[in-house]
């Protein structure tokens, strides 16, 4: 007996469970794409299953619905693998243990896949039913969402038809985002020149920061353990005589970093009393200004006792690089006026590295106006033209701006309305979304994000809220009737 058998929707369930039984983590998705192009070609649904994977099938409209025009739904089928240190399931070869409790489905020992096999599940569902009124649909399942909507960035877009979305992809029931952030990784680079000299090895340390992700909780305030850096370092040059050896920080450019260290070759005995006295007083100053956003921060320091031959940067690249580090933008650069209290543009400097040919400043920008996304860009060229140093763009990804006029989120929002009883929330997230992608690629697209509750997502306590899944469900249905 099926362990979902019995809820409802049940139709919803099933193909749930099916999908819950076949392995498919991010880079893991050929077993479930083909399990998706078999499902449509055993209907004589039109399929599309492209080199990446990804899975179009489309369905005409119902009787009187034929001429409407096309909708896509959309979700991804990947989902991210994590399990207790205990669990013996293997993620490329092993489905998922599923359990019911307390009203919610989830997996036991394991990331249940909520995100997003539900949107897989509905979409199923509503392809397989002959009695489900609906427009002509597009159903788009991308690969490999979690890992950069890397799915959605390689789908032709001009296979498709629809310029009205349904993505499935949220957490929250009754709240309908309508914009998300754009993004890019930017890596500057300045190069260096280095030199072997005497001197007094010294290093500190950044650390027990707060941190969190670059998108949605830069709106914390928490501090950037290589911003911190830089700032100590441009305050220790300006009495200290002293040369960069390393600097180190962060281990995503997403990630708001909690650590960071920087490594400097001082010239006498009285750099090293100078740069102790300095620490001291610094960190008793920055200690004090980030008591409320990170209480636990705290400042290392060692320092050698000899002096000894070490290589380290020459003065005029030390100088260089602190000024790169200290003048680059970083954090939030503007607030959203369609939606308060919306970080609207944003930057991160997740990683700081450098070797003996340069310094690596490596930031994860944010903005869901495109044009403000590029002109920060623009900024960091323009700083690293003038110290001598290169910009490279990667992962560059297109933001889904508001639209002051969307007759989808009208009918969404006057459904849900009318089905509940209550005002659902309009939001936007500063974080990336497969609607952005898409919104760059189908012109005049006009998209909603939605979904059923599900909690601790990415974590081993996920859990799909059963009653959740059946009124969205019912919500989606009426909605494509609308439509």
């Amino acid at each position: 007996m099926a362990v979902l058998e019995g809820l409802k929707p049940a139709a919803v369930f099933k193909y749930f469970e099916e999908i819950c039984s076949i392995p498919h983590g991010s880079r893991n998705t050929k077993q479930i794409s083909d399990y998706l192009k078999s499902f449509a070609e055993a209907r004589s649904l039109k399929v599309i299953q492209d080199e990446s994977n990804n899975i179009i099938i489309k369905k005409p409209g119902t009787a009187g619905y034929e001429d409407h025009p096309t909708v896509i739904i959309q979700g991804h089928m990947d989902m991210v693998c994590e399990k207790e240190e205990d669990c013996g399931i293997d993620f490329e070869k092993d489905g998922l243990t599923l359990e019911v409790k307390d009203g919610k489905v989830s997996a036991k020992g394991t990331t249940l896949g909520g995100d997003d096999g539900i949107a897989v599940a509905y979409a199923l569902a509503i392809l397989d039913a002959d009695d489900i009124p609906h427009p002509p649909l597009e159903v788009v399942i991308t690969v490999d969402e979690e890992i950069g909507m890397l799915g959605a960035a390689a789908l032709d877009g001009s296979v498709l038809e629809g310029r009205v979305l349904l993505n499935v992809d949220s957490e929250d029931e009754g709240h309908i985002l309508c914009s998300c952030a754009g993004g890019a990784t930017i890596v500057a680079a300045l190069p260096v020149e280095i030199e072997s000299d005497s001197g007094y090895e010294v290093w500190f340390s950044v650390d027990k920061l707060t941190g969190g992700h670059s998108g949605i909780e830069i709106i914390k305030g928490t501090a950037n353990a290589n911003v911190v850096i830089g700032r100590i370092l441009y305050e220790l040059n300006e009495t200290v005589s002293m040369r960069l050896i390393s600097l180190s920080g962060g281990l995503k450019d997403n990630a708001i970093p909690r650590a960071a260290e920087a490594r400097l070759l001082l010239d006498t005995e009285g750099d090293v009393k100078e740069f102790a006295e300095r620490i001291a007083q610094i960190k008793e100053v920055i200690g004090h200004e980030l008591q409320k956003t990170d209480p636990e921060f705290d400042l290392h320091i060692a320092m050698g006792v000899e002096k000894k031959k070490k290589k380290a940067m020459t003065y005029e690249s030390t100088r260089l690089a602190i000024a790169g580090l200290h003048l680059l933008p970083a954090g939030i650069q503007k607030m959203s006026k369609d939606f308060p209290g919306l970080v609207q543009t944003s930057l991160n400097l997740g990683v700081l590295e450098s070797d003996i040919r340069e310094v690596r400043y490596s930031f994860c920008v944010r903005s869901s106006v495109s044009s403000e996304k590029e002109e920060l860009i623009g900024r960091i060229r323009c700083l690293m033209d003038v110290l001598g140093g290169t910009v490279k763009v990667e992962s560059d990804y297109p933001s889904w701006e508001y639209r002051d006029e969307s007759k989808l989120r009208d009918i969404m929002a006057a459904t849900y309305r009318e089905l509940y009883g209550s005002e659902p929330v309009l939001e936007a997230v500063h974080a990336g979304v497969e609607c952005g992608i898409f919104a760059g690629k189908l012109e005049g697209l006009d998209a909603v994000s939605f979904g059923p509750d599900l909690k601790d997502i990415h974590t081993t306590r996920e859990t799909l809220d059963i009653a959740s899944a059946q009124r969205t469900w019912e919500y989606l249905l009426e909605v494509l009737k609308r439509l």
